[in-house]
């Protein structure tokens, strides 16, 4: 499998279903040094899995609870990612976008967070499909994207920016 077109998107179903949630303040997005798992060694946003009989925005606040020790204001859903891998992992995630938090932020066993500068975004440390749609979550607009890897490389990718008020993932908070 070298290609999203090789995938019959309309029977697809991912193995795992999971959230990123960013938080900002002024200036600055939370971001984080993923210690253990997928990802592991490369920077993102506190999330994870979904949890059986949990909606997505429920998920996005008890993973950031666990990995940082914040509780996000009002997350609202701006984006959904599709990611196939060619091991046959798939993974629905839906991006959160929360404006402040509350909680003292600690690093855990599974994140390092830090509060990152809006301009200095370290994508050459972050999974290479994030400084495509993290531009569109930076300036809060909607986005959809699907993505193909194979281990840590991307093969192939297509990303659409969605109309004002046209993102439904059922991601509600």
């Amino acid at each position: 499998m070298n290609a999203l077109s090789e995938i019959d998107w309309t029977t697809w179903t991912p193995r795992e279903r999971a959230v990123l949630c960013f938080i900002f303040r002024p200036g600055e997005v939370l971001l984080i040094l993923k210690k253990r798992g997928l990802g592991g060694g490369k920077i993102n946003a506190p999330g994870g899995k979904i949890e059986p009989g949990e909606t997505p925005g429920e998920a996005a606040i008890r993973e950031t609870r666990e990995e940082v020790g914040l509780t996000p204001h009002a997350p609202r859903p701006l984006g959904e990612l599709f990611f196939q891998f060619t091991d046959g992992l798939g993974i629905h995630c839906v991006v959160f976008r929360a404006e402040g938090c509350e909680g003292v932020l600690c690093e855990t066993d599974e994140a390092d967070p830090r509060w990152t500068p809006l301009d200095a975004i370290p994508y050459e440390a972050m999974w290479a499909d994030d400084a495509l749609w993290m531009p569109h979550l930076l300036a809060g607009r909607a986005f959809r994207g699907r993505f193909l890897f194979d281990g840590e490389t991307m093969l192939d990718r297509c990303l659409e920016v969605l109309p004002p008020g046209a993102f439904q993932a059922g991601g509600e908070a």
